[in-house]
């Protein structure tokens, strides 16, 4: 009797052990699958070239305002481009997430400092940064560009919720094409 709880309870370290390596995720065992330093930095650089590029900021060129879709806002406004951060030139799809009270398509198309209330991107890498979900480097930022976190305090950037049921990747993962890009027809 004696044996078989120690081998329960070997057991259930064992599968603890695992659970918080799988947590870890990424190649190293310190790597975070998401919001690590080394993500958020990248998310910093990214922002600047997206600024340089007007695809965020104050002088941003917009894109038409349409119907939006959880959790990204009641009303969007999306953006394509290309920018080159740290020596990598690579696609970027800009997403100005607009909601409040009040919002409607022609409040947000009117003002949209006034109702802009986050901005999700992603960003084409290097070939190889994450070939599993066709290299895509994933960030949500604050209308002024700082990194926003998730309800547990964890920094959206990088490869954000991979491995996890629900998320960018999870969700994108559904687009049709199997590039992880959902396309509108309104934009």
């Amino acid at each position: 009797m004696k044996t078989l709880s120690i081998l329960t309870a070997l057991a259930a370290f064992l599968v603890a052990g695992c659970a918080a390596t799988s947590n870890a995720g990424g190649a190293g065992a310190d790597e975070k699958p998401f919001g690590g330093p080394d993500s958020v930095d990248y998310a910093a650089a990214l922002w600047k070239q997206l600024n340089k590029h007007r695809l965020v900021g104050p002088a941003a060129i917009l894109g038409k305002h349409y119907q939006g879709v959880h959790p990204h806002g009641t009303v969007l406004d999306t953006i394509e481009g290309t920018v080159e951060v740290g020596g990598h030139r690579g696609a970027v799809i800009v997403k100005r997430n607009y909601g409040g009270e009040a919002v409607s398509i022609a409040n947000a198309a009117n003002d949209p400092d006034k109702y802009l209330q986050a901005v999700t991107v992603m960003f084409k890498r290097e070939a190889g940064y994450d070939a599993e979900n066709k290299d895509w480097f994933w960030a949500k930022y604050t209308p002024a560009g700082a990194v926003m976190d998730n309800p547990k305090g964890v920094a959206l950037a990088g490869r954000v919720a991979k491995g996890k049921q629900q998320g960018c990747i999870a969700c994108h993962k559904a687009a049709p094409g199997g590039d992880l890009v959902y396309l509108h027809d309104r934009y």
